[in-house]
């Protein structure tokens, strides 16, 4: 099945020859033949109370990201902010540069929200909802039964330094596949942290803003630093 791999890494040289800071968080895209670019960079949007105020609103689910062309901010192609948060259950949209609204994206936390698992929904306007539910029940099973192992796995996975570990064998099951009317539009593979477009119709700023919000969602999230 061909797809456009996007994948979220980080850019360590986060200040430019002329001393200005970058934007160092960026999806690219595997496939740029079509509208999408071959990357668009994603960084955090501070409300009025900077930092402090965006890790206070954070903790309850809000999120909200700015996505531009390049990293010196010069062209803002898409915006993720946050329609409610509370209760385990998160509402997101992704508005274009002017305000109009690529796509809808709802997270409900497992046992919060509509079932054991944490669910994702994905909608853009004038197609079907797709759906998609975090790990496989055969792995969540797997977690379970081993789970007091996984307890003394995860103490010492604290002390791992590698960089970008975020527990190895220890992680629970991430692995979302998407299903609107019988087919896979969607998919995230834990195995690299990539987000894969099936569908040709899906809009490729919808896409980078989902990876985005999964991303803040993981262990290490992207977005939870402190400066």
């Amino acid at each position: 099945m061909n797809s456009n791999v996007l994948t979220m890494y980080r850019d360590p040289r986060r200040v430019d020859s002329r001393g200005q800071t970058k934007v160092a968080d960026m999806v690219s895209f595997s496939d740029a033949s079509g509208p999408a670019p071959s990357a668009v960079y994603v960084e955090r949007e501070l409300p009025p109370g900077g930092t402090s105020a965006y890790l206070a609103a954070r903790r309850g689910g809000a999120r909200s990201f700015a996505l531009w062309a390049d990293d010196q901010r010069r062209e803002r192609v898409a915006s993720v902010v946050t329609l409610s948060a509370g209760r385990g259950v998160a509402r997101f949209q992704v508005l274009g540069p002017h305000g109009e609204v690529i796509g809808t994206l709802v997270r409900e936390k497992a046992l919060r929200g509509r079932g054991l698992r944490t669910r994702w929904t994905v909608h853009q306007p004038g197609g079907p909802e797709a759906v998609g539910f975090k790990g496989r029940i055969a792995w969540w099973w797997m977690w379970w039964l081993l789970l007091p192992l996984m307890t003394v796995v995860l103490v010492f996975s604290v002390f791992d330094s590698v960089p970008g570990n975020e527990g190895g064998f220890a992680r629970a099951p991430r692995r979302i596949r998407w299903r609107a009317n019988g087919q896979v539009p969607l998919e995230f593979r834990s195995k690299g942290d990539k987000l894969h477009v099936h569908a040709p119709g899906v809009d490729w700023r919808l896409g980078a803003g989902l990876i985005a919000l999964l991303r803040s969602f993981h262990a290490g999230a992207w977005d939870s630093v402190k400066k």
